[in-house]
């Protein structure tokens, strides 16, 4: 696909609502980039979604599958797509062609929303605004693999590398885990010139009658030996610390191909640009549902669209029992600050008044929740957002609970209705998405170049036919045997697969005598 196929100019009437809308958007404080909105039929919308919002990815047969779902709950009316809108400068928005005229209002309020937290958002800071560009680039580079080494082996070598393409340090765009090396550094230890002064302990200026005084002989051979032993150790740690980037750790060491390089960098990227929008679901989806709301309801609803309009929001803010619906509980938890802030429910005063009736009462009138969500707009993603203003008064008015799954009645079953407990559960689930941690641990283990990870266990054991999936997909990459530590069923155990057959070993301690091997499977 290609942006040129589509007819940018939008109708006139739509025209005047954008427009219209946005300037609203800007009245009501909301800070964004142009953003163009263009107008596609209900299966181009589809296939851009599939795509991830980008027409202009590379081909890959994951993203026909997904198109085909999108088109089959769209036909059967299961699902549907009312906005698509681009993290970049300038925004790409999407309307479908056939909704009324009370829909196009709503999407073009919500897509402002997310403009303005793409542009506002810490945690969209260090994603680059020109990712249709560079989204392209990628695709033309696939492409030119696939004309060269030929599509069998470009594509599965892609399958490999995005079925890890979680396996990246999420916070390294925040958090310095590596020392600078500055190209300027022209010692000899940089250099590597003189390897033997990498050994030697410094000394100290001297004249020459002062020398074995001020550099006395014994301590200087005892600080040489304890040099050569710490430069010892640093060699054989490989890498120095445990390296959460573990597709960085394989682009930077593992015996690949230039072109199979470049194509995991290619994914490694995108999954970095992809992240944040993961990492503030429920945060950016409210934000947007807030301004939508806030501007049909005030601005641009017609009396006649009221109906349609009540109808569409309350689909989009529906609840289920199997699950949050992000943009209730971020709509809603934004209210939520915005009520406490202009009333003055919040700081020492309020939290340590035990008079119930009294807080029913509290009103400062201080006025200060626009101003408090902004700035929660700016700062904070789902964790951080709910971990500071979920309260117990805001679970019980939406009925939230934690539930657990229940071995005898093989049910999921409400756990508890506790705040802590609730609140530990949403927390728990919004963690790395559930998904696990997992650490590079030893580039050259045993001694010979095999590849070592941890995984950083929370109390959830991981999914054995996964974990073969990816040690599979890892050692392919490595090209020498994978092993993984990781606890299952409260042992210590290690799962290996060499290229041939998957290993399941118990080791129970650090004694090797006494390690029992789990049967072997293929």
């Amino acid at each position: 696909m290609n942006l040129g196929f589509y007819n940018t100019n939008l109708p006139p009437h739509l025209r005047v609502l954008k427009d219209e809308i946005e300037c609203y958007a800007r009245d009501y404080g909301l800070d964004f980039y142009e953003t163009i909105f263009e107008v596609v039929d209900a299966d181009d919308l589809n296939e851009i979604a599939a795509y991830g919002g980008f027409p202009t990815r590379y081909p890959h047969w994951s993203f026909g599958m997904q198109y085909e779902e999108l088109k089959k709950g769209y036909e059967y009316g299961l699902s549907k797509i009312y906005e698509m809108v681009i993290n970049n400068d300038p925004c790409y928005a999407y309307l479908m062609r056939c909704n009324h005229t009370v829909d196009q209002k709503l999407v073009m309020a919500h897509v402002y929303g997310h403009c303005d937290f793409f542009k506002n958002n810490a945690y969209f800071g260090h994603t680059t605004r020109k990712m249709m560009d560079e989204i392209a680039n990628h695709a033309a580079r696939i492409r030119h693999y696939v004309e060269r080494f030929g599509e069998d082996e470009v594509e599965a070598f892609m399958d490999r590398c995005m079925s890890i393409d979680d396996l990246i340090d999420i916070h390294s765009v925040a958090i310095k885990r590596r020392d600078d090396h500055s190209k300027y550094d022209f010692s000899p230890q940089a250099t590597g010139d003189d390897p033997a002064e990498e050994n030697v302990a410094p000394r100290f200026k001297a004249k020459s009658y002062m020398a074995d005084y001020i550099n006395p002989r014994g301590a200087l051979k005892a600080e040489d030996e304890e040099s050569k032993r710490a430069n010892s150790a640093r060699a054989a740690r490989f890498p120095e610390h445990p390296e959460k980037d573990v597709l960085l750790f394989l682009i930077e060491n593992a015996p690949m191909k230039n072109w199979q390089r470049d194509m995991l960098s290619i994914v490694r990227d995108e999954a970095y640009y992809f992240y944040p929008q993961a990492q503030t679901k429920i945060l950016n989806e409210g934000w947007a549902s807030f301004w939508h709301s806030t501007i049909m309801t005030q601005k641009v609803l017609d009396p006649s669209e009221v109906i349609d309009y009540a109808d569409h929001h309350s689909g989009t803010m529906a609840t289920s029992s199997r699950r949050l619906n992000p943009y209730k509980v971020g709509i809603e938890l934004l209210r939520d600050v915005e009520r406490r802030w202009n009333m003055g429910q919040f700081g020492p005063e309020w939290e340590n008044c035990t008079d119930m009736e009294e807080k029913r009462r509290w009103n400062k009138k201080l006025g200060l929740g626009r101003q408090k969500i902004f700035e929660v707009r700016k700062i904070h993603s789902d964790i951080t957002f709910i971990d500071t203003f979920l309260t117990p008064e805001f679970c019980k008015e939406y009925n939230l609970f934690s539930f657990n799954y229940q071995e005898p009645t093989q049910n999921y079953v409400i756990e508890s209705r506790e705040f802590q407990k609730v609140k530990q559960r949403l927390l728990f689930s919004l963690t790395n998405f559930g998904k696990p941690w997992i650490y590079v641990l030893d580039g050259n283990h045993r001694n010979r170049g095999e590849l070592l990870l941890r995984h950083e266990h929370h109390g959830v054991d991981l999914k054995v036919d996964e974990a073969r999936d990816v040690l599979t997909n890892l050692q392919y990459i490595w090209s020498r045997p994978v092993h993984l530590e990781t606890i299952s069923d409260g042992q210590p155990t290690v799962l290996s697969f060499d290229g041939s057959e998957h290993t399941q070993q118990i080791t129970g301690g650090t004694d090797d005598a006494n390690r029992k091997s789990a049967p072997k499977a293929k």
